[in-house]
């Protein structure tokens, strides 16, 4: 008699070989928490071998076996695109996010095939498992139904005790730290995906490690001049009323942070009107000075960022949380932004309504996209238009909406206003970029690219970003025709690079190879007003979560800067760019989390603990972002301001 494969057996090579397909793909080893991951794998093995044994009959059991086979190669086969997706892996909390599926379903289809090979892979052993099924043995299992489940809490006990030694590894992303990233990189995808629900349904709360050596990132070498951009606010009182540790843990985090110094720009766009657009899709790559002539000229005008980026964090909302509130946006804490209803100090909407303004929000798609009819409030927009609550008696709201449509006909809803302050959320610039009836902006702009030496996707990418160039034109035009052109900052901002187009083709327009997790972001800000004629050249690293407090600076707005995340690039505290998977680029260096590696800029001489100090920095940054909007800390600070 043939000796069969043992049902538990089956599970665990299942099990692993999945969780080890992802890990290669995803992180490019296998090696970290290995042995992590292998005690959870026996545990859930075992379970899975439980409850299969359940069933009295073997083709129950078969049956039973197949579905849980086709359940997790799902798990890993989603989750897989996802990332690829977003760059994220996916978390429960982005059930709540969603409330349409027109943004992702198609791209999303377009990343499965993408990677098809690797889906092909992964489900080898559901292959296996039907071909091969009678090599498997299902026979009933008539022990004691306890001994099994007794070998079940042996196992989970085991992998607890394991991982309890190592306090910077399995430790801290067990017990202290939410960090779904570096949790599936230790413990595997299936043993994170449960943590992760256990999180959702009853909270968790991560600690901040206060870091009192903060200060030592701050550039020395440039001696300020200028005072620092904060406030008079007793922190000492604060932390008293606390009502929990982690919020007195919050305020001690927040009057240790950096605070950045005011500077020779402070206040030089004083009175002036603000008109800030987050453009969708919008990269360098898109800027030409025969393609795209006016945002070639607002980029090579007034100030150049020269090493800005825009990370991809759960697509168009997270670039919009990052830019508008100056903090670290994750699936928890946009989900809780539109949860509680939180108060934003600081964002351009309550800022320039404390300041006198008219302040507008306007988006040429659905208005409830993302659940912004519940976010614009908390930043202050309460004049908040997007298709279906006014804007399609302007332009046509049919997908893909014209910028252009949307500049021209808001124009006049607030240019004769004495101050204004406008907020764009744009969309022809959207994905899928093709000429097959998908794209509309594409398709109507498709002539101007036709004759150009690139891959159909690129062309039509920049056939839509055109779109959002004349669209700038249109908008500087009807300023000066309203005689608002000098007395007017625009400030753009792209909300994620174009991620449905692979390195290779971004490389192909590219000025310079570009690689996969940092380069391929690196983008343009623009912070431009008609009166700028010295141009001013940053070498200073930024990204979008430091565009809010470069701008309240700019515009001389009193402000605690040490409440922000991000930092006013102008400011002489050193730059730093966060990515979603906590690698990080700062003035001096890159920092690579899959692999623990850190290459320093040529000539870079740094102390012994900078790595150290910024990687706590880093974390420190989602932990407190999260906490700000759970304990609704702005509105408490509010009196002491």
């Amino acid at each position: 008699m043939n000796k069969k494969l043992n049902l538990f057996a089956f599970y665990l090579i299942l099990i692993l070989y999945l969780e080890l397909c992802y890990k290669i793909e995803v992180y490019k080893n296998f090696t970290d928490g290995l042995i992590f991951t292998l005690f959870f794998s026996i545990t859930v093995a075992l379970i899975l071998y439980f409850l299969t044994k359940i069933f009295k009959t073997r083709n129950k059991q078969f049956i039973f076996t197949i579905i849980i086979t086709v359940l997790i190669s799902f798990l890993f086969g989603f989750n897989l695109v996802y990332y690829k997706l977003l760059d994220v892996p996916f978390s429960i909390s982005t059930i709540t996010l969603a409330t349409q599926a027109i943004e992702f379903y198609k791209i999303g289809f377009q990343v499965f095939f993408e990677n098809i090979g690797y889906i092909l892979i992964m489900i080898i052993p559901l292959i296996l498992l039907i071909i091969f099924n009678k090599k498997i043995d299902f026979r009933n299992y008539h022990k004691r139904k306890w001994k099994l489940f007794s070998k079940i809490l042996i196992s989970y006990l085991c992998s607890i005790l394991i991982i309890i030694p190592f306090k910077q590894t399995g430790y801290k992303y067990y017990f202290k730290y939410d960090n779904l990233l570096e949790s599936i990189n230790y413990f595997g995808l299936i043993t994170s995906s449960r943590l992760n629900v256990e999180r959702f349904l009853f909270g968790f709360n991560d600690t901040i490690e206060i870091q009192k050596t903060f200060k030592e990132n701050r550039n020395e070498t440039v001696i300020s001049k200028h005072e620092d951009n904060i406030l008079n606010i007793d922190f000492a009182s604060l932390k008293n009323k606390a009502i929990s540790d982690e919020e007195k843990n919050l305020y001690e985090y927040l009057e240790n942070n950096i605070a950045t110094s005011k500077n020779e720009y402070t206040g030089m766009y004083k009175g002036k009107n603000l008109i800030f657009i987050l453009a969708e899709g919008f990269n360098s790559i898109a800027v030409d000075e025969k393609l795209t002539p006016t945002l070639y000229k607002l980029t090579h005008t007034g100030f150049v960022f020269n090493n800005y980026y825009s990370p991809v964090f759960l697509s168009t909302t997270g670039g919009e949380f990052q830019a508008t509130t100056s903090l670290i946006p994750t699936q928890e804490i946009l989900n809780l932004w539109r949860k509680y209803n939180p108060s934003f100090l600081y964002s351009f909407g309550n800022t320039f309504n404390s300041l006198g303004y008219q302040t507008n929000a306007y988006h040429d798609w659905t208005y409830t996209y993302y659940k912004r009819d519940l976010t614009m409030p908390t930043l202050g927009f309460n004049n908040y238009m997007g298709c279906k609550n006014g804007m399609e008696n302007y332009i046509d709201c049919k997908w893909l909406p014209s910028d252009i449509d949307m500049i021209n006909k808001t124009s006049p809803l607030y240019m004769q206003n004495d101050k204004f302050m406008t907020y764009y959320i744009s969309v022809s610039g959207h994905a899928p970029y093709n000429f097959n009836g998908g794209n509309s902006i594409a398709i109507k702009n498709e002539e101007l690219v036709k004759n150009l030496p690139y891959d159909e996707e690129l062309k039509a990418y920049l056939a839509s970003q055109i779109e959002f160039d004349r669209a700038i034109e249109a908008l500087i035009n009807n300023l000066k025709a309203s005689n608002k052109l000098d007395d007017t900052v625009i400030v753009i901002t792209g909300d994620h690079y174009p991620y449905t187009l692979s390195v290779d083709e971004i490389n192909e327009i590219s000025s310079y190879e570009r690689d996969e997790l940092f380069e391929v972001n690196h983008s343009n800000l623009i912070i431009w007003n008609n009166n700028d004629k010295i141009i001013k050249e940053v070498d200073k690293v930024g990204s979008q979560i430091d565009v809010l407090p470069t701008i309240l600076n700019l515009f001389g707005v009193s402000y605690d800067s040490r409440l922000l995340i991000g930092n006013d690039i102008l400011s002489d505290t050193e730059g730093l760019a966060i990515f979603s998977d906590h690698s990080f680029i700062s003035d001096n260096g890159k920092y690579i989390n899959s692999t623990k590696t850190f290459i320093p800029n040529n000539s870079v001489n740094l102390t012994d603990n900078y790595l150290e100090n910024m990687k706590l920095r880093v974390d420190n940054s989602f932990i407190a972002s999260k906490m700000i909007l759970e304990t609704d800390i702005y509105r408490k600070v509010i009196g002491d301001k």
